[in-house]
């Protein structure tokens, strides 16, 4: 999602089980944009689940998510025309890798070479090996994106993954001032986009709740400008909401 000059939006997962526990892992990434681009025209794109492109290698045993970029020749859908991730140029990546006890994948080098920041979060399993060096707790490790980087888990553990989400991209090279949910490049354009906001709403929200409870039987949908589209099928599944 790119929010531009302003957007209210929010996501809603289901319950999947009704007399059990509904565990929940998400990832918040915020992808700055330029300030030629800070006041374009809010969008997004849903990444529905059997769009999004995935990659098998090592015989099976590394499998990775394609948000964005390109990764074993598993490619992420386009972002919306103002992100920064839409220019190929800027070399955004957003991968996630699941990895089998014993598993060993190589990460190639970035296209954008040395000007790419790339970093590695091990954030679930026991032990890691990355370019040599070995992570036992989780960690956020920065790679030289120039060149590739091996990367491979103990055998030990059966049975137990290892998770890992690589994120990489050109930097801006802007200034960046940031308060609640607004990223600016100075503190008076922090307090105008508060003052827009306070003005407009940025469109404001068609219901009575911030946390909207749907009916079980809604299928999975986003609603954008009051169009509302379904996910793959209309099966239930994630919902999301973004009005502007």
């Amino acid at each position: 999602m790119t929010a531009g000059s302003g957007i209210v939006h929010g996501e809603m997962f289901p319950l999947v089980h009704d007399d059990g526990d509904n565990h929940l892992r998400l990832f918040q990434i915020w992808l700055n944009l330029p300030s030629a681009k800070k006041m374009a025209k809010p969008a997004f794109v849903m990444h529905w689940a059997p769009d999004v492109q995935r990659a098998t290698v090592d015989n099976g045993n590394v499998q990775a998510v394609v948000w964005a970029g390109t990764l074993f020749g598993a490619k992420g859908q386009p972002p919306p025309p103002d992100s920064w991730a839409h220019d190929d140029a800027n070399d955004v990546g957003i991968y996630f890798l699941t990895c089998a006890p014993g598993a060993s994948v190589t990460l190639p080098a970035a296209k954008g070479g040395a000007s790419t920041n790339r970093t590695l979060y091990f954030f679930e399993g026991e032990r890691v090996e990355v370019g040599g060096k070995v992570f036992s707790s989780k960690s956020a490790i920065d790679l030289d994106a120039s060149i590739e980087c091996a990367i491979s888990v103990p055998a030990a553990g059966a049975g137990k993954e290892t998770l890992l989400l690589v994120l990489q991209g050109k930097p801006i090279g802007e200034p960046v001032a940031q308060h609640g949910p607004f990223v600016m490049n100075t503190r008076a354009e922090i307090q105008q986009a508060f003052s827009d906001y306070q003005q407009t709403r940025f469109g404001g929200w068609p219901w009575p709740d911030d946390a909207m409870t749907f009916p079980k039987n809604k299928p999975r949908f986003a609603l954008v400008d009051g169009v509302e589209t379904l996910g793959p099928g209309g099966m239930p599944g994630l919902k999301g909401h973004h009005e502007l």
